[in-house]
């Protein structure tokens, strides 16, 4: 813990603790980043410590939404919809831990000193039906409680309550930053547009040519641009481990021609 965070803790006589931090300063999750990545060893026993291995949800997906409704979504970027861990086969599994259904996730992160993940959570990963803190409780409920790296037996001894929980978003939001899927499409001139449509093959090869990997597109029936899903697998633990990007291992929804990928009215 920072003595920053020490002293705020001494004049406002609560418990300030930054998970981040306080995970850093006992050297992390104690994974490290040399140990077998998730979905892609076939040797790793069954009984592999799913503290620092994840599984079986250890096929993730960040997936990003294109609404062209939400009040306030910004004009000149997707935002975030979550961090998924599938199963290895695409097969999930949802709401793990009830007991851990954390309410009040904005209060929790200024809590533990994650105000500024807020700040971003407030702006990147909005709600198109409700309140923002509705979908960020169902996106830790239904997803975050599912990552066997987020158990509460495998945090280090004097984790706060809700550490994990907080750990998941600031994950979530630093993943989402490294994945600036407006950007690329727009360095291949593929831009929000009323009237112009594009093929499924050019934006595919624009978004591969600008990060090395092919993810997968999801479309409206009627052929609108709804969403993206980035494919990882995962050495070591979702607090500090590392994202290993791989390509999409499911065909994309859209069609082949005539996407429409509309500008943003709210």
């Amino acid at each position: 813990m920072s003595v920053t965070s020490l002293v705020m803790s001494s004049l406002l006589g609560v418990s300030y603790v930054n998970p981040i931090n306080f995970f850093q300063s006992l050297d992390g999750s104690g994974c490290g980043t040399s140990g077998p990545i998730s979905c892609q060893d076939a040797n790793t026993p069954p009984a592999a410590n799913t503290c620092c291995f994840e599984s079986p949800g250890g096929l993730i997906l960040q997936t990003q939404v294109w609404d062209t409704d939400v009040a306030g979504s910004p004009e000149d970027s997707w935002t975030i919809h979550g961090l998924w861990p599938d199963n290895c086969d695409g097969s999930y599994i949802e709401n793990c831990d009830p007991s851990r259904d954390y309410t009040d996730i904005a209060g929790l992160l200024e809590s533990q000193g994650a105000s500024s993940t807020l700040d971003f959570m407030q702006q990147y990963w909005l709600n198109d039906d409700g309140t923002n803190e509705r979908f960020w409780e169902h996106e830790w409920a239904t997803h975050g409680t599912c990552y066997s790296t987020l158990d509460v037996d495998c945090l280090p001894s004097g984790s706060p309550t809700g550490a994990e929980a907080v750990a998941f978003f600031e994950t979530v939001v630093r993943v989402f930053k490294t994945l600036p899927t407006y950007d690329w499409l727009a360095q291949a001139g593929i831009t929000p547009s009323s009237d112009q449509t594009y093929s499924l093959s050019s934006m595919l090869s624009a978004l591969q040519d600008a990060s090395g990997y092919i993810p997968a597109l999801s479309c409206s029936r009627s052929g609108k641009l709804s969403s993206i899903s980035w494919y990882f697998n995962l050495q070591g633990s979702i607090i500090d481990g590392e994202f290993v990007p791989i390509d999409n291992p499911k065909d994309s929804s859209c069609p082949s021609s005539g996407i429409q990928y509309l500008p943003k009215e709210g």
